[in-house]
């Protein structure tokens, strides 16, 4: 509370600074703690209009002086914190000092002093001031961004450890009677919604020689980087890209690279991660990344150096997930195929000459990250011949293989196991796109090998720590997995070469008998595990045999064996969720593609009761497997065994085949909502809400559609025999023939025009002489030997072959011949040859034999006047 002699000393003290006491107008007002009356908790009131007022004034004597001498008191008056109400006022002032600077370099200790006071706890007399004075303390903390414009080192360096200490709060010196602090992250809020990430993010671009500065303002991005309001802000402003660009800055300290890396973390974390991927998928970034790992790969050896290798190559991997990042223009990917392969396939790249990776935690975990990375790399095809040229497929194979005994090993059993799982996960993603390396690498033979070790009872104490070797602990189920989803994936390639590899190296019967191991040792533990290689040997199993007859007769018995077993399973595990759905579907494919079309395989399944096992599974009314079911069915009713089965069939309640068909047909009308009267007549066809009589009459039209369609159908038919009866009766008769030629010049005559101009010159275009109905082909005009020298028109000569034209020349061959298909029950096929024939009034009806068409041929053509 303010007592009266606490007043009167300080008007005494500060005389003329507070306005009239019969103003209206409200003066903020502080209290400044003497040295005698500090314990009491006792203020100085002071006006700070006036200081406002007085830094704007200008070209006074001595104006500068008290101006700074102003600014020093205010200072000292706000020692313990600032108040949330005199904020705006403080920064305008702020403001003010800055602006002076340019012209009057004292001021920068002025600006210096407030800035640092802008780390103290901010204090409010209401609990509403925070909610009350929110839109001034944003504005106010965004000028702090606005005021790296200003060329001083230390003012900058002293604005980032003030917001840096918005992150570090720490409690008022003293305590200020009727003041409390606000809470602790209220100046972080404040930032965000004042947007003092953005000019923080701006303010990189002043600082690129800088190194201090530029570490502070990272710094200061670190911390605001933690908020997803303000990653996003970053983010509009390219923060991004302009933070990797400069990766590569000299920085003996190391601060930059660790501190950008973190912030870029940050970006893609808690901003839009694909607008971040595209701001870093450029040629500058990607060379300042390739540059910054290649160098901690080579020269990286303390703890912090290799962690650090490992944060930018994961960040790497992120980007390359985008197709469009120039990975292979700038030589990243060439660099990371080799960094992932040079311990197993040896190399002479400078690059990783006399490089070794060590078994720590940190190397271990580059491998891993390397072999994902090749994964991610793959989806971009131009990247297969670099991966070709760095022997990738040699190096994961090499992991392929049972242990060895009494051999130094890199890894330890541990990683080894993990590091075996992860790169026959990476083959699967990186065979299918490199068969000839594949094949070439013996890849058929390795995997089956491994398999049989697999399968074997060599001891083996897995430690099923990874991801990948999830359900493999103790056992060998892990290494299974893996391999047989990568024999699936090359499988179902349907690539011949690879398939009938694997047929001749006896895969079939393996995959059976690995079946049939498996169901001879239940292991209820790892079911899921179980189910999953289950299902993918029947699906290598179904991709190996389909449309193969003898493929299928080697899958034999002993194959129908393994799916009548799953075809036997207890239909409530369908609903267990560990895989049974998946491994009846796989079931069900393998019947389509392994047991139909080969008959001993057939009647073995139908003698089985095959066909009672899929009408109880039709039963269990799940719709997903109807459609497969019924079309298995209907491919064994080619079978004459299938139909007696079908009829013996009886389900639930002496259910029936016939019955079980019609309960499916009915409730696939429910589902579609198909409705019928009393009389079982489906009504709602034409039973639609808001027609009009018109609409209905083309709703009748649409109803029967396809009568109309059948109708038209037919007279489009008669309408082409009768056509062809036409042709018949003109070619087969000259009456006929001549009548049809009368009605077409006639036809012809009438579509003329006969108004002829005055003057006009009428040139014909009706060929005297030409005896058809019918379109005739292209005309070619040959000029052809004078007749004067062939003997006349009616000369015999070897290329005129029967008769000439009466204009002279030879009969020509024409090359084109259309072959007709005259209508069953009427005449032989024809050969039609098309050719001009110009003939004189005086030739009559008849056949031409033409000879030496094709040696040794004769063809009848029939042609009339």
């Amino acid at each position: 509370m303010w007592t009266k002699e606490a007043a009167a000393t300080a008007e005494a003290r500060e005389s003329g600074i507070r306005n009239k006491s019969s103003s209206s107008s409200q003066i903020p007002v502080v209290g400044v703690v003497t040295e005698d009356n500090e314990a009491q908790g006792v203020f100085k009131p002071m006006d700070l209009n006036r200081v406002i007022k007085l830094l704007e004034e200008t070209d006074k004597d001595g104006l500068e002086e008290k101006q700074l001498k102003f600014v020093k008191k205010l200072v000292q008056c706000f020692q313990n914190g600032l108040p949330l109400r005199d904020l705006a006022q403080i920064f305008k002032i702020l403001n003010l000092c800055a602006g002076k600077i340019k012209n009057q370099p004292r001021f920068v200790e002025s600006a210096y002093d407030i800035i640092k006071l802008c780390g103290l706890p901010f204090l409010k007399k209401k609990v509403s001031d925070e909610i009350t004075y929110a839109e001034d303390t944003a504005n106010s903390i965004a000028l702090l961004g606005d005021l790296m414009k200003i060329p001083s080192s230390e003012l900058r360096i002293q604005i980032c450890k003030c917001i840096v200490d918005f992150y570090h709060a720490e409690p008022p010196k003293k305590h200020i009677p009727g003041y409390q602090q606000a809470s602790s992250s209220y100046k972080i809020q404040m930032a965000e919604v004042g947007g003092l990430a953005k000019t923080m993010v701006q303010s990189i671009t002043l600082l690129e020689h800088q190194l201090v500065e530029k570490l502070w303002v990272l710094k200061v991005l670190q911390h605001l980087s933690t908020s997803e309001v303000n990653c996003t802000i970053m983010m509009k402003a390219q923060a991004a890209s302009g933070i990797c660009t400069h990766l590569n800055d000299p920085d003996p300290s190391g601060q930059l690279l660790f501190r950008s890396s973190e912030i870029l973390w940050n970006l893609l974390e808690k901003s839009s991660k694909e607008e971040v991927i595209q701001q870093l998928s450029n040629l500058e970034c990607l060379l300042a990344l390739k540059e910054v790992f290649t160098n901690l790969f080579m020269r990286g050896f303390s703890h912090y150096d290799r962690q650090l290798r490992n944060d930018i190559l994961v960040i790497t991997t992120i980007i390359a997930q985008n197709p469009e990042a120039p990975m292979i223009e700038c030589g990243f990917t060439k660099d990371l195929i080799l960094f992932a392969t040079f311990n197993e396939v040896k190399s002479q790249n400078l690059l990783v000459k006399g490089l070794k990776l060590s078994n720590s935690y940190e190397d271990f975990e580059l491998k891993k990250l390397l072999f994902n990375v090749i994964v991610i790399l793959c989806k971009d095809l131009p990247t297969v011949q670099l991966l070709i040229d760095g022997k990738v497929i040699l190096a994961l194979f090499t992991y392929v293989k049972k242990p060895e005994k009494q051999k130094i090993m890199d890894w330890s059993a541990a990683q080894h196991e993990e590091l075996q799982l992860h790169a026959i996960a990476t083959l699967s993603s990186v065979a299918p796109l490199l068969i000839e390396e594949y094949m070439s690498c013996q890849g058929n033979a390795r995997v089956l090998a491994f398999l049989e070790w697999c399968e074997s009872e060599d001891p083996f104490f897995s430690h099923g720590n990874s991801f990948h070797g999830t359900g493999g602990r103790g056992n060998k189920f892990a290494q299974m997995r893996y391999s047989l989803r990568l024999l699936r994936a090359m499988v179902y390639l349907e690539d011949e070469t690879v398939n009938t590899d694997l047929c001749e190296k006896g895969t079939i019967q393996q995959m059976i008998g690995i079946f049939k191991n498996i169901i001879s040792k239940p292991n209820e533990k790892e079911e899921a595990i179980v189910l999953e290689i289950q299902s993918d040997i029947l699906l290598i199993l179904s991709g190996l045999c389909e449309n193969h007859i003898q493929r299928k007769e080697i899958f034999g018995t002993e194959g129908v064996d393994i799916v009548l077993h799953v075809m036997k399973t207890d239909p409530r595990k369908l609903q267990s969720g560990l895989g049974y759905n998946l491994l009846l579907f796989s079931t069900l494919d393998s019947i389509w593609c392994c047991i139909l079309g080969c008959y001993p395989s057939e009647d073995y399944f139908l003698e089985k009761e095959g066909i009672f096992l899929l009408l109880d599974v039709l039963a269990l009314n799940q719709k997903k497997f109807c459609n497969l079911i019924l079309g298995i069915m209907v491919e064994f009713c080619d079978n004459p065994k299938t139909a007696a089965h079908v009829n013996a069939w009886q389900g639930k309640k002496d259910q029936t085949a016939a019955s079980l068909l019609i309960k499916l047909w009915r409730k696939e009308e429910k589902e579609l909502g198909v409705k019928r009267d009393k009389n079982g007549k489906i009504i709602d066809f034409e039973n639609l809400p808001g027609l009009s009589a018109e609409d209905f009459v083309t709703l009748c039209i649409i109803h029967r559609y396809l009568d109309f369609k059948i109708q038209a159908t037919h007279k489009q038919r008669e309408l082409a025999n009768k056509s062809w009866e036409n042709f018949l009766a003109r070619t087969s008769n000259a009456k006929t023939l001549k009548k049809a030629k009368r009605l077409q010049e006639k036809a012809i005559e009438a579509s003329r025009y006969h108004k002829r101009p005055q003057n006009a010159v009428f040139h014909g275009t009706d060929i005297k002489g030409l005896n058809t109905t019918v379109p005739s082909g292209g005309v070619v005009t040959v000029e052809s030997t004078p007749a004067r020298l062939v003997g006349g028109p009616l000369a015999d000569t070897d290329i005129a072959l029967k008769k000439l034209p009466i204009r002279g020349g030879a009969l020509r061959r024409v090359k084109a011949v259309e072959i007709v298909d005259a209508p069953k029950k009427s005449i032989p096929t024809m050969l039609q040859f098309q050719f001009d024939l110009q003939r004189s009034d005086e030739e009559t009806l008849g056949v031409i034999e033409i000879q030496h068409i094709y040696e040794n041929a004769k063809v009848h053509f029939i042609t009339d006047l």
